[in-house]
């Protein structure tokens, strides 16, 4: 209304003296209705831009290119290109990849032949679903593609990849040398080659092998998962929200990795909040301790005793495929359209700050945290390193166990104790003349804790356990 008024009084004001007073009327009124008319293709124009923005934040994130900071960041581009295969549209076409077609119309063969089913019906199929394909991409990816050849190219796509997933364990029969499997197996987790779950369920529920090919994919995505073969076992009594379906394998595999679907709320300001390296918790009494069973990246939680703590962390294998894995999962949370709680990005900089020096990476190598196939302990600290300086955390994946740390650090006569029996109870002359002393005093103590006590997280047995972690 507000603009309205201001195009009347403008109206209002125009005219000249030589004009008659019927004529500036009729003027103003075709100039009014003008303006009016442009306000309101403006003001619709707006509220088109107000109501996408907020399905977007909704909606499912789009498939799309990687975000222009790691693109442009000399020391990541090797992590999301593809190596031997391009799938979807993003790297379609280019040279390089001449082999991967070749790969991929074999594989889309005997996909049809394993599925029992005619491929003019299934390139039907995924023809009459086009357009809603074509709105899991970002327009840019997809300008160069009419229907047609965008329904043909996702066809052979979807279906190769269902094939290399379900052969998996038989990929010899195609004649593939294993280096090429494994360059294959890489790309199927790149940001950019992603196809469209949305797809792949198409092409299974066509299939008359739905249900192997569904379970090949979930024992596909758990074997790359942080623990390979691991699964996430939750117990009985706990409900998991779980989405329908995921976006596409990347986000399977993020689902898989956090024990938990993307979560779609909007981003949290960071914390300043920090923890000491792995060293500096070790001198205020603080043990590390692997998770038993099958974990996932949140599995970290903190207990405090009288004179010591326990940080239980998930177990690691840290190689090449998981660096590139890590890095196309940080950049997929950091796409503009994907409104989530940055779990893996928070996990790498919390590991990070743990990690300062190739002691810190040993310590955890030692307890089993940590298993490292990069070589030297030092290339495992640059690694986390360089990742951390292009995250954008969520402290609440971490605050609560980072604050428990602080208090417990910040109780300075429990880090006295810790360093009064790191400092008289580790010198073997020591240890040898008041042995005996120590061991009775651990059975007293045992003793106690069997008749009276029924709690498991007793400072009596983390007393024990403490000693027993120093060889007493």
């Amino acid at each position: 209304m507000a603009q309205k008024e201001l195009f009347d009084r403008q109206v209002t004001k125009r005219g000249g003296g030589q004009v008659s007073r019927g004529d500036q009327d009729q003027t103003a009124e075709i100039e009014q209705t003008k303006r009016l008319k442009i306000f309101r293709e403006v003001a619709a124009t707006e509220e088109a831009i107000r109501s996408s923005r907020y399905q977007n934040i909704n909606d499912k994130p789009k498939i799309q290119r990687v975000p222009v900071m790691f693109r442009d960041h000399s020391n990541f581009r090797g992590y999301f290109e593809p190596t031997v295969i391009a799938i979807g549209p993003i790297h379609h076409g280019k040279l390089r990849y001449e082999w991967g077609e070749e790969l991929k119309l074999q594989l889309a063969v005997n996909f049809v032949r394993d599925s029992e089913q005619n491929e003019v019906r299934l390139l039907k199929k995924v023809d009459e679903y086009i357009k809603e394909l074509r709105e899991c991409y970002d327009k840019e990816a997809i300008k160069n593609y009419d229907n047609d050849s965008l329904a043909l190219m996702l066809f052979v796509d979807g279906c190769s990849t269902l094939e290399f997933i379900y052969k998996y364990d038989d990929l010899e029969s195609f004649q593939i040398k294993k280096d090429r499997v494994v360059f294959a197996e890489r790309d199927m987790f790149l940001l950019e080659n992603q196809l469209p779950y949305q797809l792949l369920k198409l092409l299974m529920s066509s299939s008359n092998i739905h249900e192997a090919l569904k379970d090949s994919i979930e024992r596909f995505v758990q074997m790359h998962g942080v623990a390979p073969g691991a699964t996430k076992q939750h117990p009985q009594h706990e409900t998991i929200p779980m989405e329908p379906e995921p976006t596409h394998l990347l986000e399977y595999l993020l689902t898989t990795m956090l024990g938990y679907p993307p979560k779609r709320k909007s981003e949290t300001r960071a914390s300043a909040q920090s923890i000491c390296n792995v060293q500096e918790l070790q001198a205020a009494g603080i043990h590390f301790r692997q998770r038993k069973g099958p974990s996932v990246l949140s599995d970290i939680y903190f207990k405090s005793y009288i004179c010591c703590g326990f940080l239980y962390l998930p177990k690691i294998k840290v190689d090449d495929l998981m660096r590139l894995k890590f890095m196309n999962l940080i950049a997929y949370e950091m796409c503009p359209d994907f409104q989530n709680d940055f779990g893996v990005a928070s996990y790498i900089s919390f590991l990070n700050s743990l990690i300062d020096h190739q002691d810190d990476v040993k310590h955890l190598r030692k307890k089993h945290i940590l298993r490292n196939l990069l070589g030297s302990d030092e290339e495992v600290v640059r690694l986390f390193n360089e990742m951390d300086t292009i995250v954008v955390p969520n402290n609440q994946f971490s605050d609560k166990v980072k604050s428990m740390i602080e208090a417990h650090c910040n109780a300075t006569w429990k880090i006295w104790i810790a360093q009064f029996f790191h400092d008289h109870f580790s010198k073997p002359w020591v240890l040898g003349s008041i042995g005996i002393l120590s061991g009775l005093g651990m059975i007293a103590v045992q003793t106690w804790y069997t008749v009276n006590s029924d709690n498991p997280s007793s400072p009596c047995k983390a007393l024990l356990e403490y000693l027993k972690a120093r060889g007493y």
